[in-house]
């Protein structure tokens, strides 16, 4: 197809979105609404599962050592543990380290501790957190192999709960996205097939003075690709300035964040052009291609 061509068929898809721009405006809604929905829908999963991934975070096995133990030993444990795959982070606490801790927590205890004296009667012990708490079991095999270690105390019952509730909310969010997605490309193909309905004259006449389908079916995709760049661009709009004020409210409390392990809310600016790359793609993508599906069956003239 030559150029000329291809610039008229472009500018008449343009010319299409105010002609019907009745069609298109509605499209432009339509279109627009599912995209927000499926966006909030994907930052409230996205967030919850920072929720969940900084609550695991927070699991620690401690290491107890024999009393026996020499320095040299400890040192060979310590980067054993450290080049371990699944370990994020390795502390050391000595026996009178792990005792001054103790004596701060229990402050009431005075003459207990007097009776106990100035000595340690607590092992030395390492405290790691593990990466992926589905490899915990692995992880904890590999650390129980190691010389040295009278006993190692992991948090088992929390490990369990969150593996299951991990796997809940992936089984969830997966069910109201895809619900979400199908639903929304139900409505837009509907749409997309209501405003093509009304052109069908329009589309059964050029055939018949000899319209090639693509000649026919170029500007509906320009129009279609041009409402959902629009639609996109509009969309992360909003979900951008929505979330950020959102994000001001929700963390005037901070101390909620603190109890569950997590600074806050995902960072709006880190997120952003992925944000609008993915409203606009999606928007162009869908609205183009569903217009153009609408077409096929006036095209067969």
């Amino acid at each position: 197809m030559k150029l000329s061509s291809m610039n008229y068929l472009f500018k008449q898809g343009i010319r299409n979105i105010w002609t019907n721009r009745i069609m298109s405006v509605a499209s432009f809604c339509i279109l627009m609404v599912s995209l927000l929905l499926i966006g909030f829908t994907t930052l409230f999963i996205a967030n919850i599962n920072s929720i969940v991934g900084g609550i695991e975070n927070k699991n620690e096995v401690i290491i107890f050592l024999n009393d026996d133990i020499d320095e040299e030993s400890i040192e060979q444990m310590g980067v054993k543990l450290e080049n371990s795959e699944n370990i994020s982070s390795v502390t050391f606490y000595s026996k009178e380290e792990a005792f001054e801790e103790m004596k701060a927590g229990m402050s009431n205890a005075e003459d207990l501790f007097q009776y106990i004296g100035e000595d340690s009667p607590l092992p030395d012990s390492y405290r790691v957190k593990v990466k992926d708490i589905e490899k915990m079991s692995a992880t904890l095999m590999e650390i129980n192999k190691m010389d040295g270690i009278y006993t190692v105390k992991a948090p088992n019952d929390f490990v369990n709960i969150l593996k299951e509730l991990k796997s809940f909310i992936s089984i969830i969010s997966v069910t109201i996205l895809a619900a979400l997605i199908i639903v929304s490309l139900v409505i837009i193909s509907n749409a997309e097939r209501a405003s093509v309905e009304m052109r069908k004259r329009e589309i059964e006449i050029m055939k018949y003075v000899g319209a090639t389908n693509s000649f026919v079916k170029i500007p509906f995709f320009v129009e279609g690709m041009f409402i959902g760049v629009l639609a996109g661009a509009v969309a992360a709009a909003i979900t951008i300035f929505g979330y950020s004020e959102l994000g001001k409210v929700l963390m005037q409390d901070t101390t909620l964040w603190a109890a569950f392990g997590v600074s806050g809310l995902i960072n709006i600016n880190s997120v952003m052009w992925k944000i609008i790359v993915g409203y606009i793609a999606a928007g162009a993508l869908i609205s183009a291609v569903g217009t153009v599906m609408s077409t096929r069956k006036y095209v067969k003239v």
